[in-house]
């Protein structure tokens, strides 16, 4: 009587521990999904360095019709993504004249800069513009910064300033000021985007309109346009793979980041940079750049991993 009087018990029981188990498996299979997008990510942000620079460095294309081929590539790619998941057409005019002319300016300037930068430097210049450009605009809107980010902050600034003191080692500084201009470019097409209901579908309008930017930018800036099959390949791998497929997987794996989690990881695009720049492009990686990389990098995970003051 007794054991039969337990047997609903033990049977609850082992429904509880199976329920556990399997919710132990999911969330097992959800970190290990959001671990592999964020790489996939990261190692797609890098390749949009690499493949410009090898693009610009080992075939005939020049930096203009590189950028137009990666705009509609990426356009293309991403218009394709939103029609595969079923979204309406209306949701192509998502986005904004703005970001995409921010969006523009970044693909522009990034294409020109890798003229004469190597992968790695052209990637930790980018970052940290794009980061400084994110940092002002928080202590603008009157955000204040903890004595530990305040280090971060100089540290940050001090590896910069380094990178850049003239030498042999220096970046050529047109190259670099251009690589900036990126940086502060997509900073704010970055911060233009915020708040968005959906990010792929914003980012393929802002792609969309930066197509007849591109068009202009060919008919304007190409007296003679230089483009054969390697060069254009590497522009549409750049534009459809590392950009456009590349953003869609990066925006999967944020719903499973934290806010300081997804910062924190993107600081591995400049290393990831360095490193296809040595494997595919014979670079050479030098003491100053990566002392300044350290410093760099370094200071703006202080910023991030610090919780930032409200307004005064």
């Amino acid at each position: 009587m007794t054991a039969g009087r337990g047997a609903p018990f033990r049977a609850m029981f082992r429904a509880s521990g199976r329920q556990a188990a399997d919710s132990q498996g999911e969330h097992a299979v959800s970190v290990a999904r959001t671990a592999a997008l964020t790489v996939v990510a990261m190692v797609a942000f890098a390749a949009n360095s690499v493949l410009c620079r090898l693009a610009l460095q080992d075939t005939s294309i020049d930096p203009a019709s590189f950028t137009i081929i990666r705009l509609v590539s990426g356009a293309a790619m991403l218009a394709a993504l939103i029609a595969f998941r079923g979204g309406k057409a209306a949701r192509l005019r998502a986005g904004s004249w703005r970001a995409a002319l921010a969006l523009f300016a970044y693909a522009a300037a990034f294409s020109f800069a890798y003229v004469s930068l190597t992968a790695g430097t052209g990637a930790l210049l980018l970052f940290a513009a794009v980061q400084a450009t994110m940092i002002g605009t928080g202590l603008a809107r009157g955000e204040r910064l903890t004595r530990g980010q305040v280090a971060g902050v100089t540290l940050a600034l001090g590896g910069l300033v380094y990178l850049m003191l003239p030498g042999l080692a220096a970046p050529p500084l047109v190259g670099a000021l251009l690589m900036i201009a990126a940086g502060v470019a997509w900073g704010v097409y970055s911060l233009l985007g915020r708040g968005t209901s959906d990010a792929l579908a914003t980012t393929s309008g802002n792609f969309l309109r930066t197509v007849p930017m591109a068009i202009a930018l060919g008919v304007v800036g190409l007296d003679t346009p230089r483009v054969d099959g390697a060069g254009a390949l590497y522009a549409v791998l750049s534009g459809a793979l590392a950009s456009g497929a590349g953003y869609a997987v990066w925006y999967a794996a944020l719903r499973g980041l934290r806010a300081t989690s997804a910062a924190t990881v993107q600081l591995s695009v400049p290393v990831i940079a360095a490193v296809g720049g040595v494997l595919f492009l014979g670079e050479a990686v030098s003491m100053r750049l990566a002392l300044s990389s350290v410093a760099i990098l370094g200071g703006v995970a202080m910023v991030l991993l610090s919780r930032r003051k409200g307004p005064a």
